[in-house]
């Protein structure tokens, strides 16, 4: 079972990834609120997926993002936020990031990227 990390600082956002992941056959192994949880707990972890919120208090998505990619150059990060700049998109993917999802998102579409994603490994 593919294993995810999930970091927002939004309870119901957390929430409702989990219970998509959940339902497309993902184990949610730990969630984190802030940019420095979501490091402690990939290291701690190490999930094969990580959905990352882009704006959050302390350390922001990017700098987490930046922080996974130090410790393991080949996480899997799907930046996740209302955040729809051409430029932080840019930047995200020039960082490591497999993909950006912007919120609000449609469930079916997040789940059929977990699904797709979990076949494709």
């Amino acid at each position: 079972m593919n294993r995810l990390l999930i970091v927002d600082d939004a309870l119901i956002m957390r929430m409702k990834i989990r219970d998509i992941a959940r339902s497309a056959g993902w184990q949610v192994v730990a969630e984190a609120t802030n940019g420095e949880e979501a490091v402690h707990l990939f290291e701690e972890h190490r999930p094969d997926l990580v959905t990352l919120d882009m704006v959050m208090p302390g350390m922001d998505g990017l700098s987490a993002l930046k922080a996974i990619r130090k410790l393991q150059p080949d996480a899997n990060i799907v930046m996740v936020s209302a955040v729809n700049q051409k430029e932080k998109l840019r930047e995200c993917i020039e960082s490591g990031a497999l993909d950006f999802v912007v919120k609000p998102f449609d469930p079916a579409n997040l789940k059929a990227f977990f699904e797709q994603y979990r076949q494709s490994t």
